[in-house]
């Protein structure tokens, strides 16, 4: 990344402030009716060697801390029109949780937001918390506040690569034109677009107009990446599984909200993309949907990098929210 810090990495930025609070001392059970109370305990006996920083189950352990607490500042540059962009405040905890494993070698594997709230632009406090780190996979899990409300929660997995047999039948790279010569969004589009995609280069090659009812599938697809160049890494993933418009906006008549419940997120790539290609190069994302059903649709996500290299595959459930116009007003969407 160059020295100056690029704006998604300046507002997806996390301030540790201290370990996460130390669980409290087990509590000495009272005795069973009848029984004596227990003897105060013995000092502890030497216990068998292990190596170091493994855990009862010969399991690697973490014993310098088992979380942290961070500090971030919700940006309203990266809003949607009714609250943050969802994919930016996955790209916010997933920073807090990077930071907490503190190793390069455990990459991201998967993360899971479930989205409570909104947060207002503002300051914001994620709790991460290691629930388990074993010889090679860590578990850990995170907590966002704004005023001591619940904002998201999220549950990741850390691992380093394992041994195995390489098969594949992931779905190809579409054929679709490739990025365009100039790495910009068209200013029609940003025009009528919501106020994160200036931070975005988006180039749509898959996908009706949304909100003209039209019986085409429900799916989208473009090449992405961020406004200032910077590698493509689990960060930027993050944030582009949730770039496009809902793919249900191509059969709505009339503009919506769609607001996700849950996102998960699974990184398949050795990254960051730095060690095998430009800053500058974008990927290719894909969404579809299948059903609307009481409201709630299912979004299937896969990104690609230009090489046809599977980077990232996503699945969020999210809810159609029509926008009702004010008395006298003409409802616009984004």
């Amino acid at each position: 990344m160059s020295a100056v810090q690029s704006a998604f990495d300046r507002d997806t930025a996390v301030r540790r402030l201290a370990p996460a609070p130390a669980a409290p001392a087990a509590a000495v059970p009272a005795p069973a009716p009848g029984l004596a109370p227990a003897p105060a305990a013995a000092p502890a006996a030497p216990a068998p060697a292990r190596p170091e920083g493994a855990g009862e189950d010969g399991v690697a352990t973490l014993t310098a801390a088992e979380g942290a607490l961070f500090e971030a500042e919700v940006s309203p540059e990266w809003s949607t029109g009714r609250g943050p962009h969802g994919g930016y405040l996955a790209a916010m905890i997933l920073r807090a949780l990077v930071e907490t494993v503190g190793d390069p070698t455990r990459a991201p594997r998967s993360l899971t937001i479930h989205y409570a709230r909104a947060p207002r632009p503002g300051p914001v406090s994620i709790a991460t918390t290691v629930e388990r780190a074993g010889r090679s996979l860590s578990t850990v899990s995170a907590r966002m506040e704004q005023e001591g409300r619940l904002m998201a929660l999220a549950l990741s997995a850390f691992s380093v690569p394992w041994e195995a047999p390489e098969l594949a039948e992931a779905p190809a790279l579409p054929r679709v034109a490739g990025p365009d010569d100039a790495r910009e969004t068209s200013a029609q589009l940003l025009r009528v677009a919501p106020r994160f995609t200036r931070h975005l280069v988006l180039q749509p090659r898959i996908g009706a107009a949304p909100f003209q009812g039209s019986e085409a599938p429900m799916e989208v697809g473009a090449w992405l990446g961020t406004a200032e160049p910077r590698a493509i890494d689990a960060l930027s993933l993050a944030f582009f599984s949730d770039a496009l418009f809902s793919p249900p906006y191509i059969r709505l008549t009339t503009p919506a909200f769609t607001p996700t419940i849950d996102l998960t997120i699974h990184f398949r790539a050795h990254l960051p993309r730095a060690e095998v290609g430009d800053p500058r190069e974008l990927c290719f994302a894909r969404f579809r949907s299948t059903l609307v059903h009481e409201g709630f649709f299912e979004e299937d996500g896969t990104i690609w990098a230009p090489d046809g290299t599977l980077l990232a595959q996503s699945r969020q459930l999210a809810i159609v929210m029509p926008i009702k116009p004010r008395p006298g007003e003409e409802a616009r969407g984004h």
